[in-house]
């Protein structure tokens, strides 16, 4: 025997989520060396298809090798100098986060904390510091499922102090709910593959404006995460176009996106927004029809990603294991002080679909009568 047969699990929690089949089968394809010139070709596509799912021409625009908490790291080591006034927008787990990076580079970090289930409040950001070098906030905060509006943050943002640069984390958002990098103002942003964009984890879908590239620190503290590094290894050296290798890239995980850019590609981002639109919809809906409450405010509910109080006198644990045992599902607890009190269902990629929302609909109703 070579190894145990994995289970095949129904991925609804805050992520991973399954992949699409064509991220799969991109997985699959015969490997390729990260300085072939066939792996180049597939690394320029990846980098323009990516362009088109953020919404912008940032030249600047790479998967990075490393999960979203890596597109975090990059951001702040490349834009953040000691003493740096740095406004963080904490309204759940991953804007807590961003404060513990940006600190840990010396930043000047201040701190705007919210109600968790509650969208960033603009005014209260925008009144922190009147001109600080970096505004940073979570579009799709995964700990609590809200949406925060960050087209309006970068509209006030320029407004007030159009030299601070916008940093947003959009791993649960991108390719699930819209993202338009150029038309907001965003100047830095990082995804992750695990979500909505229907591809295993492994990589960080990077955007960084010609803005933030002119005043990004030339020699960052983080050698890895060098961005002037990286950017002649993805791009090319001014001049030549050559390729300088800086690491071994995961050229199966570059693949396995292509392939799921692609798709999302034909699919039409329009369209996919609908189809998260619609199966979250539901599933909030028939949760709530079952008397069940959910966490985030109305108003401001991700569809990809919905919290739900557990009710009283449930075991959030036992529910989720026996989801997990007898039905093959898997969804997620809370996180922080949330752990018990909530639980996280994910229809993401390819999981946005009105037959996974039943499914868990279902399964979830018959545990919870037994």
């Amino acid at each position: 025997m070579i190894g145990m047969a994995l289970s095949e699990r129904i991925l609804l929690g805050p992520g991973p989520s399954n992949p699409y089949p064509e991220a799969t089968a991109g997985l699959a394809a015969p490997l390729l060396g990260h300085l072939d010139p066939e792996f180049i070709k597939l690394l320029d596509r990846t980098c323009d298809r990516l362009r088109a799912t953020w919404g912008t021409t940032n030249p600047v625009t790479l998967p990075l090798s490393g999960t979203g908490s890596i597109g975090m790291e990059a951001a702040f080591a490349n834009t953040v100098r000691p003493g740096d006034a740095v406004v963080v927008a904490v309204n759940g787990v991953f804007g807590v986060r961003m404060c513990e990076v940006a600190s840990r580079y010396g930043a000047e970090v201040i701190r705007v904390d919210h109600t968790w289930g509650e969208p960033v409040d603009i005014e209260r950001v925008l009144a922190a510091h009147p001109a600080p070098a970096i505004v940073a906030a979570v579009h799709a905060e995964t700990s609590t499922g809200v949406q925060s509006d960050i087209a309006a943050l970068g509209a006030a943002l320029r407004a007030q102090s159009p030299e601070t640069l916008l940093l947003a984390d959009c791993v649960t958002s991108l390719a699930g709910i819209p993202v338009a990098i150029d038309e907001w103002g965003v100047d830095i942003a990082y995804s992750g593959t695990q979500k909505c964009l229907g591809v295993a984890p492994g990589l960080a879908p990077f955007t960084f404006s010609e803005r933030a590239w002119e005043r990004r620190v030339e020699v960052p503290p983080v050698w890895y995460l060098d961005l002037g590094l990286l950017g002649a290894y993805v791009h090319g050296t001014p001049g030549s176009g050559g390729r300088v290798y800086h690491h071994t890239a995961p050229t199966a995980m570059i693949s396995s996106l292509d392939a799921a850019l692609e798709r999302i590609q034909n699919e039409g981002l329009d369209a996919i927004t609908e189809r998260h639109r619609t199966a979250g919809t539901r599933l909030q809906e028939g949760l709530q029809e079952m008397g069940l409450e959910l966490f985030a405010k109305e108003g401001h509910r991700l569809p990809q990603l919905t919290s739900v109080r557990v009710p009283e006198n449930v075991d959030s644990a036992k529910v989720r294991e026996r989801l997990l045992n007898e039905y093959d599902i898997e969804i997620g607890a809370g996180v922080g002080d949330l752990a018990s009190s909530i639980w996280r269902i994910g229809l993401m990629g390819h999981n946005a679909r009105l037959d996974r929302a039943e499914l868990v609909l279902a399964a979830l109703r018959r545990v919870l009568e037994r």
